[in-house]
Parts: C-alpha cells; sequence; structure tokens
C-alpha cells in the first residue's frame, strides 16, 4: 500500500456499528476491538439522549479520539431501494426543514466537539441537469454553509449515485461555495457495490483528491436489478483491497479509515476481523 498511507495507525470505527447503549459503552466496546479512533453520530448529542462533555471526556478517559460527527436525516427509510431512494437525505421537501435545523445544532456540537469533519448521505443525486439536482445543489451549498460556519468541512458519503455524478456536483458546489466552503467525500467501496453505482477502484481515481475520509466495508453485487447487494465482512466481499488502497495512495490520500459494519449479529467480532485483515495487507 505505500508507506505514506499507514491504514492501521489511522484506523477507527463507526460506533454505531456497535450499538452502544451510552457513552461508556461505546468507549469500552471500542477499545475491546483494539481501536482508539471513533466516528459518532451528532444526533443523540444533539437531542440531549448522550451529553456532549459526558461522552468526549468517557472517550478521551480511554484514549480514544473523535475522528468525524455523522449527520442523519430525518425520515429515511432504508428498507428497499426504492424506499431509500424516496426518502433519503435532503432530496424530499417534507423533512428539509427539520433536517436544516438539526444541521444547525450538529454544527454547534461538532466545533464543541473539536470535530472538523462531518459526513453524511445526500441522498439519490440524478445523474442529469435539471431542477431536482439543482435543488439539491442548493440544500446542500446551506448546509456547506452553516457547518463552515462553525469550521467544520462536510463530506457526502458514496454509493447512492457514480462517481462522475457525485463529482459533478461537488463542482458545481465549488461554483457556488467557493474554497472556504470546500465540500469532500466519505468514500464507501462496499456502498459503490451495494448500490450497483461502479467498481469503487475506478471510482477512487474520479474522485481522488476529494477524499477526506474512508469507509471500511465489503459487500457482494445482487444478482437482481433494482435490489440490494448484500454486506460481508471485509476481505470476504467484491471489494478489491490492495487495488483500492493503491489507488487511494495514488490520489494522496491520508485522512482516516473508519471500519463500519452495519449487518450481522457478530459485528463487533467482525470490526477485528477486519482490523486484523487491514494489518495482514499493510
Amino acid at each position: 500500500m505505500g508507506a505514506a498511507l499507514t491504514p492501521v495507525s489511522r484506523l477507527g470505527v463507526c460506533s454505531w456499528s456497535l450499538r452502544p447503549s451510552g457513552p461508556g459503552d461505546l468507549a469500552a466496546r471500542v477499545a475491546g476491538c483494539g481501536l482508539r479512533a471513533v466516528q459518532i453520530p451528532l444526533a443523540p448529542i444533539r437531542t440531549g439522549a448522550w451529553r456532549c462533555d459526558e461522552t468526549a471526556g468517557l472517550l478521551r478517559e480511554h484514549r480514544i479520539k473523535i475522528v468525524s460527527g455523522m449527520m442523519s436525516m430525518k425520515g429515511e427509510d432504508y428498507s428497499t431501494l426504492d424506499s431509500i431512494r424516496a426518502t433519503g437525505g435532503i432530496r424530499p421537501d417534507s423533512t428539509w426543514d427539520e433536517n436544516l435545523r438539526a444541521a444547525e445544532g450538529n454544527a454547534i456540537f461538532a466545533q464543541r466537539l473539536g470535530l472538523s469533519l462531518v459526513t453524511f448521505h445526500a441522498g439519490f443525486i440524478p445523474h442529469e441537469d435539471g431542477p431536482e439536482r439543482e435543488r439539491l445543489v442548493d440544500r446542500l451549498s446551506k448546509l456547506a454553509e452553516v457547518f463552515a460556519a462553525r469550521g467544520v468541512m462536510i463530506a457526502l458519503e458514496t454509493g447512492q449515485e457514480t462517481a462522475e455524478t457525485l463529482l459533478g456536483v461537488l463542482e458545481a458546489l465549488d461554483q457556488r461555495t467557493g474554497p472556504s466552503f470546500r465540500v469532500g467525500v466519505n468514500f464507501d467501496p462496499a456502498n459503490m457495490i451495494l448500490y450497483g453505482m461502479g467498481d469503487p477502484v475506478v471510482a477512487v481515481g474520479v474522485l481522488g483528491p476529494r477524499i477526506v475520509q474512508v469507509h471500511i466495508k465489503d459487500a457482494n453485487p445482487s444478482d437482481s436489478l433494482g435490489e440490494w447487494g448484500s454486506e460481508v465482512p471485509v476481505g470476504r466481499g467484491s471489494v478489491r483491497w490492495r487495488e483500492f488502497f493503491s489507488s487511494l495512495g495514488g490520489a494522496g490520500f491520508c485522512g482516516n479509515l473508519c471500519i463500519e459494519r452495519e449487518a450481522g449479529d457478530t459485528r463487533e467480532a467482525d470490526i477485528v476481523l477486519a482490523r486484523e485483515f487491514l494489518a495482514s495487507i499493510n
């Protein structure tokens, strides 16, 4: 992979993969997986389910660094591809105002936690120019401004559109917001496969310098058009990991890698296996 990438030293976990009951449980589970970095959802802190200072303090006591935040969107339904296409991200008009208000609160707590990055799914971005795509670009520019006002960058997660479509939206945002509001990419190779949106290795070549964080997740494609692929433990799916990391290294990527496991009943064991797999190919 090349010494510059050093994935093990940049390796963490997505906290929702561990399904913690609270910040103390999260700290114990992350440490139990042999990791010292974590990405956390901001909604529990914004809504008061988790106290901001307590969460930061308990993770700090376990020497665990919060490397980024995640923003979920109101009303998302991941039951099927059709349901998430209709409800995902910031596309629905019915939830946009509430999502914008949530972003304002999330930005405040991201700043308090000392975070420089928050990631989320924009929702299915139309491949062609038109009013709907223009509306999404407008909404994304508003979110970028909200977070930038607090010194936080946003990154869009891959998967629900092709790399070329995502790049086109990022370039449109550059024209809207300028460099101070730059929007990046949270690259999830498994999502490209799950949604049938292209080869992750090729997609890295397209998105290259815009990638600021990577989710370590693996999957196999569906045999049926219009259906989900299947998530599997890292190293047992269709992601060509050595080529993937080689492509990341060629793009100059030096951000964090967060293991994400959203399926199965042995998530912690699978996270440990992912950590060991990455160490074996480093």
